[in-house]
């Protein structure tokens, strides 16, 4: 039920729909008047209320719409059946990903603005208002964390993980682990490889290694916070980094199935259930699905009680950082003009995606791309990936190669563009500038398991993985992706051309550049 004091907390509502049906009846089309003097339509009880009904009614004391500010409403009131739910746009959110999350159709959201057409992004802060269909039993509103604060963003820029594990003098700054790739490693650097490898924020993954362990502002307890650090007990993923590898698996598994709409209710290890409430951030989600995963309700209650305390105390107020940085994604974002990242008059063959980003869980943004080749396997190859726009190369590593295609030398910010396996002989080097269609390297098996010469791309934003069949879908020279029924198994769009991926690397399978 929404009173007279929930209407002065979240403003007054002037009822504009652009479709009919569901809760709403048919409702006209409003449209755009000059010069108008608009009512204002608020939920409000009156004396006639009968329970579990609230009339809309006209009060134009409320407030009248500036010309050109609303279109001019031409609705009777209507009366609305049982609780209603009121919330806030986030950045990423359409009508379809907030039906979703709520338990409604589209058609029954409503705002005081024209909400734009279906699949496309929402502003920010734009006031919905939808039937409050879900059990009242289910997770609390209260936000944990900022996104920006979730994701390696902006707020991070500045922050050195090695500076401030030494600085803390914990059991972390004397921790080291034998890893294939990197030989001995500090516990300061493994934290580092893991928010670069997963886009999660450094400060996130200490303060869960700290609030589970106490690795790093202090030492372990007992055997199980030594061998798992993270608080997952399971043989294969002992040690610290084996330990954040899953962390960043189920905290990214959390915060990309909010964006996407999937996750909305958590499971406790004894399979009891509890459905997310629709008002949370995509950070707040992903930390409540992660201690889902390690404990049953009463002791996740504490946890998110908890954690939060802790994130403070280590690296003070978040939301302050977050308020000054602004929205993680604004209004109006839009992907930028990309083309396929091979060289015109090349054939290469769509392999797979959309699938994780980095682990085998996570965000579902990544895109695989083959040359063709006569040969299956991680067989060398001469055929060149370049560069889909320009930009400058801020981040090299095994395989990896990340082009920021805003040019401040800073992969927290703007758009960035990952590749994985890239050749290391003939790899563009760090600080190359970089412009559309410039070389990067080959493709190959290099930084990660692969089963064939291939490039594995992603898209980030403000640290962000966008996902590859999101809102701002992956268009790669107006091929555009979208998912199948499972990982990897998805496909590419162009007008009337379809090409469904397969690593078979068959006919079927090829995409190719014009020549210029």
């Amino acid at each position: 039920m929404i009173g007279r004091k929930d209407l002065s907390a979240v403003l007054t509502l002037a009822l504009l729909a652009g479709c009919g049906g569901g809760l709403w009846g048919n409702l006209p089309t409003p449209t755009p008047q000059a010069n108008v003097t608009a009512p204002i339509y608020a939920l409000v009880p009156t004396a006639s209320s009968t329970p579990g009904k609230n009339p809309l009614v006209v009060l134009p004391q409320l407030g009248t719409a500036t010309p050109g500010s609303l279109p001019t409403p031409t609705l009777p009131p209507i009366n609305v059946s049982g609780p209603m739910l009121v919330l806030l746009a986030s950045g990423g959110d359409t009508l379809e990903i907030i039906a979703r999350r709520a338990g409604v159709s589209p058609a029954e959201i409503i705002s005081d603005v024209v909400l734009p057409p279906s699949g496309e992004l929402i502003p920010p802060g734009t006031l919905l208002l939808m039937p409050d269909r879900l059990p009242a039993e289910r997770t609390s509103d209260t936000p944990i964390l900022p996104d920006s604060e979730f994701v390696y963003s902006p707020t991070a820029i500045g922050f050195n993980t090695l500076q401030y594990v030494g600085q803390t003098n914990g059991y972390l700054s004397q921790y080291r682990e034998y890893l294939m790739s990197t030989e001995w490693t500090s516990g300061a650097e493994a934290v580092q490889a893991i928010a670069d490898e997963n886009s999660l924020s450094p400060r996130l993954l200490l303060a869960v290694i700290e609030y589970q362990s106490q690795w790093v502002r202090g030492t372990p307890e007992n055997f199980a916070q030594s061998d798992y650090p993270l608080g997952y007990v399971d043989y294969h993923n002992r040690g610290l980094f084996r330990q954040m590898m899953w962390a960043a698996g189920q905290l990214s598994l959390g915060y990309y199935g909010w964006r996407a709409g999937t996750l909305t209710e958590i499971t406790f290890p004894d399979g009891s259930s509890l459905p997310l409430s629709p008002k949370l951030n995509a950070a707040t989600a992903g930390l409540i699905y992660f201690f889902a995963q390690l404990h049953n309700r009463p002791l996740w209650q504490q946890d998110l009680q908890q954690f939060s305390a802790v994130y403070q105390e280590m690296f003070g107020d978040p939301w302050a950082r977050a308020t000054a940085f602004g929205p993680l994604l604004p209004r109006g974002l839009t992907q930028p003009v990309l083309d396929l990242p091979f060289e015109p008059g090349a054939v290469w063959s769509f392999s797979g995606g959309p699938h994780s980003a980095w682990e085998h869980e996570g965000a579902s943004a990544a895109l695989d791309l083959a040359p063709a080749s006569m040969e299956p396997g991680c067989v060398k190859s001469d055929a060149w990936l370049v560069a889909p726009a320009a930009g400058l190369v801020v981040r090299v590593n095994t395989g990896i190669v990340v082009l920021d295609l805003d040019g401040d030398g800073q992969e927290q910010t703007g758009w960035n563009i990952l590749f994985l396996h890239v050749r290391s002989d003939g790899k563009v080097a760090l600080g190359t500038r970089l412009q559309k269609d410039d070389r990067i390297g080959h493709p190959s098996c290099e930084g990660g398991v692969a089963t064939g010469t291939h490039v594995h791309l992603v898209r980030k934003f403000n640290g962000e993985f966008m996902l590859a069949d999101g809102p701002l879908a992956f268009n790669l020279g107006g091929w555009i992706s979208q998912s199948g029924a499972e990982p990897y198994k998805g496909f590419l769009r162009n007008g009337e051309k379809t090409i469904e991926a397969c690593a078979c690397g068959s006919f079927e399978t090829r995409i190719s550049r014009p020549k210029k």
